[in-house]
């Protein structure tokens, strides 16, 4: 079973950590709040609070200053996609990982209800969880991100890099692509912009505008006008 970027740091820290894959246990853990004597909780959630001595707390609340400017650049790229962006403190070796509210549905959740043949499209808006985003500030990836940030917030590659730390991290915390092929089109401009193929050959169709619900209808009603 490969290791879901939640529980890096939490094993690193001698926590005990109880895999949990079958569709029932979802429903089961919803009604077992604690078992022996020991309250559970889910780490792929919010409200983990970790045993950090007083410097660490110190250092993290001054990263947490040190970060803010990219955690609100992020936010701002990827807009109603995640609730917010943070610091996260639970991530060793991943650049970010997605979390859900603390009483919310998982990510597996998430996907056993769109799983359902009966449901329908109406469910669609309370079946998708509100997500939020946590940075790792000691990954090198990030702290690249922060310098491109502070030096530059309209970088042109500052979008696609965020979006691609955004569906990367949809997939090694469980959830699934809503736009897959968005994601493969920033895959090859990364690629292409590492083989230093010139910007005049990357075709700006290859990256679609993302168009909120709505807005595709207003524009077609402009044109008419």
């Amino acid at each position: 079973m490969q290791q879901s970027p939640f529980i890096e740091g939490l094993k690193k820290k001698g926590y005990e950590v109880i895999y949990m894959v079958d569709p029932i246990d979802e429903y089961v853990i919803q009604q077992l709040k604690e078992f022996d004597g020991k309250k559970l909780k889910n780490c792929s959630k919010e409200g983990i609070d970790l045993d950090e001595t007083e410097d660490e707390k110190k250092r993290f609340e001054e990263q947490k200053a040190e970060f803010e400017g990219l955690c609100k650049a992020v936010k701002e790229i990827l807009g109603d996609k995640v609730e917010k962006v943070v610091l996260g403190k639970r991530i060793e070796d991943s650049p970010c990982i997605l979390v859900t509210s603390e009483h919310g549905w998982s990510a597996n959740m998430e996907r056993i209800m769109k799983a359902q043949a009966l449901r329908d499209a109406s469910m669609q808006s309370y079946m998708t969880s509100k997500k939020t985003m946590e940075l790792n500030p000691s990954h090198p990836i990030v702290i690249e991100l922060k310098k491109k940030c502070d030096a530059d917030k309209s970088d042109k590659t500052m979008k696609d890099l965020v979006w691609l730390l955004f569906d990367t991290a949809l997939l090694t915390s469980g959830f699934t692509l809503d736009e897959p092929t968005f994601f493969a089109n920033r895959i090859h401009r990364m690629i292409k912009l590492g083989l230093s193929i010139d910007d005049d050959q990357i075709e700006e169709e290859e990256l679609p505008t993302l168009v909120k619900e709505g807005e595709e209808e207003h524009n077609k009603m402009e044109d008419v006008d």
